[in-house]
């Protein structure tokens, strides 16, 4: 059976596993010579792909427990992020935070950095407080602050480098509900005003298509408990698909498209469960790059980018996603020196985008950026061991609890072997 990811640029020949119990995931992993779990595959850069065995847990039996506190619980680390925050719920509880889709799996949001916005909320991986793990000897170990401290550190954002997580005990909050506003703003407004809505409402966003004056901003605020909202998304993709189809097939029109369609209306909203707010359906297939700036230079690296593209008309078809993240103390998180400005680029997946990513990569890291992990990059061994001064020791990690590789990939053994 052969594997992809979501976008469909990532692709593989191994074996896939979904084990209904730990037993069953125990085994296959003793007696594999490659291991590699995937969640809803989300991830554009090559995690997941592997030649050897490629494990899914969305089948795996488990039950969520919730702490006598109900400040953790302890959760199946294959639900997807959608199971889990209906389940919580139906608890009266919520995450903190989460991001604007929701079929990722917990443990690979975790494993990847996978963040939503909020300049006081970290990255999902900042969540977790314990995990259990089947190492590469197929048996499973716990490891939190006080258990198995350093594989626990180097747990927290693993790459799927230490074992496969079956449950992960994660921090949770009592339900609270949002109001969602979404509108236009002008370019040079929103950047002048950013860091003042940001102190104004619990989540600020905008959408930034390179060869327009206006942004599409969105806010998030909390209110009074409320019912579900019918509508599932924060704006309708049928005008932008139809526009996406016309680029593709005549990208030089790409710059006209942009302004005409900006010079439509973007008000809208939705009010309700903050699980019901957060995600939104995203249906048009594209390749991404993000960055993660130091947060005091994200606009004006956002601007040196936009700048380039309009210089040389570059047909970019989809618009720039700005958010922020607060910082976090995570050995490999892009975050661990402080807050963030999440700079993500697109591309929609019939077009050309690997140049186009090159040398935006190149504007990003000379602003101080790091790369998400799970979307594209082009890091060298070197650019990790720059850019992380725990590289070493997350790797002396690994190969403690995984001396064969087992767990290694061609692309994770160029960076961590």
């Amino acid at each position: 059976m052969s594997w992809s990811n979501w976008s469909g640029s990532v692709s593989a020949t191994g074996a896939v596993l979904r084990p209904r119990t730990e037993v069953e995931l125990g085994a296959g992993v003793r007696d594999a010579r490659a291991v590699r779990a995937t969640g809803a595959g989300h991830s554009f850069m090559p995690l997941c792909a592997s030649d050897g065995l490629i494990v899914c847990l969305e089948d795996m039996a488990g039950v969520m427990t919730i702490a006598p506190d109900r400040k953790t619980a302890r959760i199946p680390a294959g639900w997807s992020i959608k199971r889990l925050t209906a389940a919580l719920a139906d608890e009266g509880l919520a995450l903190a935070n989460q991001g604007d889709v929701n079929p990722q799996s917990l443990a690979g949001a975790m494993a990847t950095g996978t963040h939503g916005t909020g300049l006081d909320l970290g990255n999902l991986a900042t969540f977790a407080r314990g995990f259990r793990l089947v190492g590469a000897d197929g048996e499973a170990r716990w490891c939190d602050a006080q258990t198995n401290r350093e594989l626990f550190e180097a747990q927290r954002l693993s790459l799927g480098l230490f074992g496969i997580a079956t449950e992960i005990e994660c921090d949770i909050v009592p339900a609270y509900y949002l109001a969602e506003r979404v509108r236009k703003m002008r370019w040079d407004e929103a950047r002048e005003r950013f860091d003042t809505l940001t102190g104004e409402h619990r989540h600020v966003e905008f959408w930034f298509f390179p060869h327009a004056d206006h942004v599409i901003l969105k806010t998030l605020s909390l209110i009074d408990p409320c019912e579900a909202p019918p509508s599932t998304s924060d704006i309708d993709e049928a005008p932008f698909r139809r526009v996406l189809g016309i680029g593709a097939k005549l990208p030089f029109l790409i710059p006209s498209l942009q302004r005409m369609m900006m010079k439509t209306g973007f008000e809208g909203g939705r009010r309700g469960p903050a699980h019901a707010i957060f995600p939104s359906d995203r249906t048009i297939r594209f390749e991404e790059m993000e960055y993660e700036m130091p947060h005091a230079v994200g606009l004006e690296a956002l601007s040196a980018v936009v700048d380039w593209i309009r210089k040389k008309r570059l047909p970019v078809s989809f618009p720039f996603e700005y958010r922020t993240v607060a910082g976090d103390d995570i050995w490999m998180s892009p975050m661990n020196r402080g807050p963030v400005a999440a700079i993500s680029m697109h591309q929609y997946a019939l077009m050309p985008w690997r140049s186009l990513f090159a040398d935006a990569e190149a504007i990003f890291r000379d602003h101080g950026g790091r790369p998400h992990w799970a979307k594209r990059h082009t890091l060298s061994r070197a650019d990790v061991d720059t850019l992380y001064p725990m590289a070493e020791r997350y790797r002396e990690v690994r190969r403690a609890v995984d001396p064969d590789g087992k767990f290694l990939n061609a692309h994770m053994a160029e960076l961590f072997s």
